[in-house]
């Protein structure tokens, strides 16, 4: 595995260097960038001239993960040359079918399931429903297949998000990228790094995706109270205080963060499904504990590959982990450096959502506020 990175900004265009090396022996260009930046279709326009047979797969961000540094309003391009894996690309728009799930299946159909190993989505991450998505995945592929991935950000607007596969960015886009062969060695981990305070409430009235009511009183009438005057700047402050979902007792929670409220129904939209019946628990940020649990990522990717460096390493963190950690931000990406080793090319984004098992052998769901890490090597 050939690998090429540059980073495009305004100011100072393309750093190190004009892209093009790998040329015509490139079979992937990942893009992540701010949603200015795919509109303007400038640094777009050179990667599809350097690179013609190269998949282009990308979305916009909450910040933009080059190496162990983070940027805003930039795009990070990393292009692969794959020696012994294929790949193929689908992709749908929502407003063409009828709901998330469907999409999912969708993109499902959409790959040759034949020495399929792997599958890397992503998503809007304002119009879909992620834990419906991850459904129509997994159960219409193989169920060795394990799928990785996340949602696409727009900083902390919540305004307009961008999936790119193969040409424009275009909202309400769901892309898959199948990856194919025996050659390739994955590895994949998800941890987050909150604490819980407050006492369990149930959730008594839900639909998908909008909580309604915990224990029996409007949601948001009952958040707000515990935000204090953090509540005033929902819903970007709901991302400092994430819920923590828990369908039975003693199982571990899966941690959901807020897209949108409103004030007319007194509800909470959060980015993937909040069941009827379950257990919500406010949580709140530790940073070292973020910190750690970024590292803890990287361990579980490296302990799923063995012992050698991984070639990439795509990052999916939380738009919330960024906002918490501000200037401590790049102290997450250095612990996955100093587990993963200097080898490997460390590429990725800060977004509404990530896809992922949060442990070996778990069933792939979707996360909010985790460091989501997949590797990828060559054998």
């Amino acid at each position: 595995m050939k690998i090429e990175q540059n980073r495009w900004t305004q100011a100072k265009g393309w750093e190190p260097q004009t892209p093009g090396r790998l040329g015509l022996s490139a079979d992937l260009v990942l893009l992540f960038g701010s949603t200015a930046i795919f509109k303007e279709k400038v640094s777009i326009a050179t990667l599809q001239k350097s690179y013609p047979k190269a998949l282009l797969l990308g979305c916009s961000t909450a910040g933009e993960i080059c190496g162990t540094q983070v940027t805003d309003e930039a795009m990070v391009a990393t292009a692969i040359d794959f020696e012994a894996t294929q790949i193929k690309g689908a992709c749908v728009n929502i407003a063409d079918v009828e709901n998330s799930y469907q999409a999912g299946q969708r993109l499902a159909e959409a790959l040759d399931k034949k020495d399929l190993v792997h599958v890397f989505v992503l998503s809007d991450g304002l119009k879909v429903n992620g834990s419906e998505l991850v459904r129509g995945l997994t159960r219409h592929l193989p169920p060795e297949v394990i799928v990785t991935g996340g949602l696409s950000g727009d900083g902390a607007r919540f305004q307009e998000t961008l999936v790119m596969c193969g040409a424009a960015a275009v909202p309400g886009t769901l892309a898959a990228l199948g990856l194919y062969g025996d050659h390739l060695k994955i590895g994949y981990g998800s941890l987050g790094g909150w604490d819980p305070f407050g006492p369990d409430r149930l959730v008594t009235k839900a639909t998908a995706n909008v909580l309604h009511e915990l224990d029996g009183k409007p949601a948001l009438d009952l958040y707000k109270q515990y935000l204090g005057d953090h509540a005033k700047g929902l819903p970007a402050t709901g991302l400092l205080f994430p819920l923590s979902i828990r369908i039975k007792e003693g199982e571990p929670g899966v941690v959901r963060t807020i897209l949108s409220v409103s004030e007319k129904d007194r509800s909470m939209t959060f980015a993937g499904d909040v069941p009827v019946g379950s257990y919500a628990r406010l949580m709140k940020a530790n940073c070292e504990r973020l910190i750690d649990g970024a590292a803890g990522a990287a361990k579980a990717c490296y302990e799923e590959i063995g012992t050698s460096s991984p070639d990439l390493a795509i990052l999916i963190s939380c738009i919330g982990r960024k906002l918490v950690l501000k200037q401590r931000v790049e102290e997450e990406l250095e612990s996955v450096r100093d587990v993963l080793g200097q080898h490997a090319v460390l590429t990725g984004f800060y977004s509404y959502g990530e896809i992922s098992p949060l442990t070996h052998n778990a069933k792939c769901q979707l996360h909010n506020q985790t460091m989501t890490i997949t590797t990828f090597s060559e054998s």
